[in-house]
């Protein structure tokens, strides 16, 4: 029998290098937005037969601290939520909401329009569209029969 010995560091690098690969599977590579980030808003993603939907969650946020970006074909959603300022006559049992610096990145399929993407901002709530290019798009074809 072979006596192995344990080394806590090893472990922990294990931990950090297969937390990467998981991460990274999903498109979420750490950079200095990430790093710097507190949060990550909450959204659902969509499709129809002519364009994807990005419905994100961004309550509390003016549409001045909101910041929309593509590159590369990624689709970033970030900016800050600013705490409330603490009142002296109160005293809060429950603090549940994220407040900081947020940030959320999306793979973008290769077959859309990038130039007619829209963005509406309404009521803490981002909704983006982005058109699916022609070729994407399903066909459906009638077939004679003889």
């Amino acid at each position: 029998m072979t006596l192995v010995r344990w080394n806590p560091a090893r472990e922990l690098s294990n931990v950090e290098r297969e937390f990467n690969k998981f991460w990274n599977n999903f498109g979420l590579t750490q950079n200095e937005e990430t790093d710097n980030s507190v949060w990550s808003p909450l959204t659902d993603i969509s499709e129809d037969k002519d364009n994807y939907y990005i419905n994100t969650d961004l309550p509390g946020i003016s549409k001045e601290n909101l910041k929309l970006n593509i590159t590369d074909g990624e689709l970033t959603i970030s900016g800050e939520r600013n705490q409330i300022k603490e009142e002296k006559e109160k005293t809060f049992h429950r603090i549940e909401r994220n407040y900081g610096k947020y940030y959320r990145k999306f793979n973008l399929p290769e077959k859309i329009v990038t130039d007619k993407i829209d963005a509406k901002f309404k009521d803490g709530q981002l909704i983006i569209v982005i058109p699916k290019a022609e070729e994407s798009k399903p066909r459906e074809l009638e077939i004679k029969i003889n």
